[in-house]
Order: structure tokens, then C-alpha cells, then sequence
């Protein structure tokens, strides 16, 4: 019986080591036939993504509000014509028939003053679709290094699993020579089994980052989308007085309180207009029953409002448009306060990130591989027990999955920055090609 235990056991052993799918030709292979750049992303998000198109539509729709604004009223025509008389005048005592045309003549500009709020209204909503634009591009290039980062790290579980199996074999192989006992072997099959665990989890972890892509891409998400290709980041420091011209004047939530501001003092001035009547010029060609012609009279007349029992109403609006003037001026004190605090806590957020990565790059990292290759080597001389080497190798894998995770974190707070900013600065990585959009 005392042999019969271990043959069984190494027998199961060798099934499940062999029942182990192979990384590369059954889940990787497939995924790296095309490569997703940073560059197609960003062009499919602008193009294709739903929300920015929705966004867009209305700014188009906005801009046709201009020309309505500053166009003339439209003239009236008025026609009348006598049905019956009970009284005796002589035939040419009375007109019979007229013929008016009025026009609105807007002299007092109120036609062009509306077209400029309007034209503010479209630059807002513009600014709308750079902020959709920003917001889309952002969690896009996230999920993006999302999905780079894990495939990375299925990468790195491939190579863990290949590295846990020569020790398995190598535990194996001293078990059947009594160099060691059945408890390593234990020990590195339980090893074995948590890397195909993770395996799964980052290959669900996959398909839920390329779902939230293709969704942003305005692509199906049944169709393939292939393997991010490498995205390697510069690591310069940020200039903080650059960022700050540029969130001043590039943010999409200042330029829109900026915006908001003219609007306030376009609307003070239509509201100056607004006591001051525009004339109405009229022309009336009228018609007597018994004359020869087709016309006997022509007139022209002129009339306007008497805005002189108002005075309350416009001044209610005068003194409406300058409280709108003083409210705009503190909205966009707070836009710029608001920016400058995220802009501050956001290059917080990258220069941490980056510690991390190089803590982990040139420090953290280094050690552990040296650990493991210590406890291989004393390991293989006998002078340390299985388990210091199997420790070793999970503290690596965990740091190699944090490093990993802490370069994921440092791509997305740039572009998270570059969402912030509302510019395309590209302080910190290669440029990336982008659709421009022109203002109204």
C-alpha cells in the first residue's frame, strides 16, 4: 500500500498537469491576428460614437437658428373689398376696394443683437460637443489601456504557469527520488490550478473592456477587435503654468461661461433696445367702384408702438438682463476655480501614479525577480524547501500585476487630464490624430 499511494498520485498529477489548456494556442492566438491602435480609437470614437453624433445633430440644428434671428419680419398684406352699402353717396364718394403691404423696418438693430444671442446659443451648445468629444475620448483610451494592461498580464500568467510547471517538474522528479515530499507537490498543483482561475477571470476581463470599447466605437460588439498594440508613455513632467493657460482657455466649461457671459451682456443690450419701437411703413392702393382705373389712390403710411405707460416692464427687463450680467460674471469665476482645483488634482494624481510605476519598475520588481531566482538556486542545491520558492513567485506575481495595474492607472489619469484641460496636449505621449470641428 505504501507504494501503491504515490504511483496513484503521481498518475493524477501527470492528468492534471496535462489537463492544463495551453495559454497561447487556445486564448491568446486568436486575439492577436490584428492590432487596435490608440489612433483608430480615437478617429471611431469621433466619427462613430453615438453620443458625440447626437451632440453634433444639435449644434448643426442650433446654428440654423442664426439666420432666423436676424431676419426681417415677414411683410403683411391685407385686401378688402365692399360688399354692400345701404346709404346713397355719390359712385366716387367711397373706396370700394384696397390693397396694403406693411414691412417692420428694424432700425433700432433688434434683429441683429437676437442673431448674436443665437449665435452664442450655437457656440455653447458647440462647446457641448468638444465636451462630449473629451468625455467619450477619455473612457475610451481607458478601457483601451484597460485592455493592454490585461493582456499583458494573461502574458505574464503564461509565462508564470510555464515557470510553476518546470518547478512542478522538478519537484516531481526529486518526490520520486525522496528528495521532497507529497506536501510541495500539493502545494505547486494548488498553484497551478489558481493560475488557470486567474487566467479566466482576465479573459472575462477581456471581453467586458472590448464590450465598453466597441460601445464607445459605435461598433457591434460581437465583431473582433484585436489586441491592443503596445502604448509605452513618456514620463515628463508636467508644466503646470502651460496646463493652466491651457484650462483657461481651452476647457469646454469655461469657454461655455465665457460664452454665457456675452450671452448675459447681448441680452442687456437687447433689453436697452426693447423701450425704442421699430416703425412699420405701410403702402394702401384703393379703388373706387365707378372710376376707369385700377387703382385711384395710392398712400403710404407709418406707424409704431407707444411705449410710454411701459416704463415699469422695460425697466423690470433692463434691471432682469444686468442681475443675468452679474450672475454669468460669478458663474464663470467659479468655472475657472473649479478647473484650476480639478487641474491640481489631477496632476496630483499623475505624478503618484508615476512613483508608482517606477517604484515598482526599478526597485520592487527587480528585487522579487532576484528573490526567485535565489530561491530557484537553493531550491535545485537542496538548501531550501519548495515553499520558499513557490512564495517568491506569487510575491512576484502580484507585484508584476500591480506594476502593471499602476501603468494602467498613470495612461488613463493623462487622458482623464486631457478631458479636464479640454485640450489635445499630448505632453506626456505621441501625438494622436483628431477630427477638428469648426465653430459656428
Amino acid at each position: 500500500m505504501k507504494i501503491i499511494f504515490p504511483v496513484i498520485f503521481l498518475l493524477s498529477y501527470a492528468v492534471l498537469l496535462g489537463a492544463q489548456p495551453a495559454l497561447h494556442d487556445k486564448d491568446i492566438a486568436p486575439l492577436q491576428k490584428s492590432r487596435l491602435t490608440l489612433e483608430a480609437v480615437d478617429r471611431a470614437v469621433l466619427q462613430d460614437n453615438p453620443s458625440v453624433k447626437e451632440a453634433h445633430a444639435k449644434w448643426e440644428a442650433m446654428k440654423q437658428r442664426v439666420p432666423q434671428a436676424r431676419a426681417w419680419e415677414d411683410p403683411k398684406l391685407s385686401v378688402s373689398s365692399r360688399i354692400a352699402r345701404f346709404v346713397a353717396v355719390p359712385p366716387n364718394g367711397f373706396t370700394d376696394q384696397m390693397l396694403s403691404v406693411e414691412q417692420m423696418i428694424p432700425l433700432t438693430g433688434k434683429n441683429k443683437s437676437r442673431s448674436r444671442i443665437a449665435a452664442i446659443e450655437a457656440m455653447l451648445m458647440f462647446e457641448d460637443v468638444r465636451r462630449k468629444e473629451f468625455d467619450a475620448l477619455a473612457k475610451a483610451r481607458a478601457a483601451f489601456h484597460r485592455l493592454s494592461v490585461t493582456y499583458a498580464l494573461l502574458e505574464l500568467n503564461s509565462a508564470d504557469e510555464t515557470s510553476l510547471r518546470q518547478t512542478a517538474e522538478s519537484a516531481r522528479a526529486k518526490f520520486e527520488t525522496g528528495g521532497t515530499s507529497q506536501a510541495d507537490l500539493l502545494v505547486a498543483e494548488n498553484e497551478l490550478v489558481k493560475i488557470g482561475e486567474a487566467r479566466q477571470d482576465l479573459l472575462q476581463k477581456i471581453s467586458a473592456d472590448e464590450t465598453q470599447l466597441c460601445v464607445l466605437m459605435g461598433r457591434d460588439p460581437f465583431r473582433p477587435l484585436g489586441q491592443p498594440a503596445d502604448d509605452k508613455p513618456d514620463f515628463h513632467k508636467p508644466s503646470i503654468d502651460r496646463f493652466r493657460s491651457l484650462i483657461n482657455s481651452n476647457r469646454p466649461e469655461v469657454r461655455q461661461a465665457e460664452a454665457g457671459l456675452s450671452l448675459a451682456k447681448e441680452k442687456l443690450n437687447l433689453a436697452n433696445k426693447e423701450k425704442y419701437p421699430d416703425p412699420s411703413l405701410s403702402v394702401q392702393g384703393q379703388r373706387y367702384n365707378a372710376a376707369s382705373q385700377a387703382v385711384s389712390e395710392i398712400g403710404v403710411g407709418i406707424s409704431v408702438s407707444i411705449p410710454l405707460f411701459n416704463g415699469k416692464k422695460y425697466r423690470a427687463m433692463e434691471n432682469e438682463a444686468a442681475s443675468g450680467v452679474e450672475a454669468a460674471q460669478s458663474a464663470l469665476a467659479v468655472a475657472q476655480l473649479e478647473a484650476l482645483g480639478m487641474l491640481r488634482d489631477q496632476l496630483k494624481k499623475i505624478e503618484t501614479a508615476r512613483h508608482h510605476v517606477e517604484l515598482y519598475r526599478d526597485s520592487l520588481l527587480p528585487t522579487a525577480r532576484q528573490a526567485v531566482d535565489a530561491g530557484r538556486s537553493t531550491y535545485e542545491t537542496g538548501k531550501s524547501g519548495l515553499m520558499e520558492l513557490i512564495t517568491s513567485q506569487r510575491s512576484l506575481r502580484e507585484l508584476q500585476s500591480m506594476s502593471q495595474q499602476h501603468l494602467g492607472d498613470y495612461q488613463a489619469a493623462v487622458d482623464e487630464l486631457e478631458a479636464i484641460v479640454g485640450s489635445e496636449h499630448r505632453e506626456f505621449s505621441p501625438p494622436v490624430e483628431t477630427i477638428k470641428r469648426k465653430k459656428p
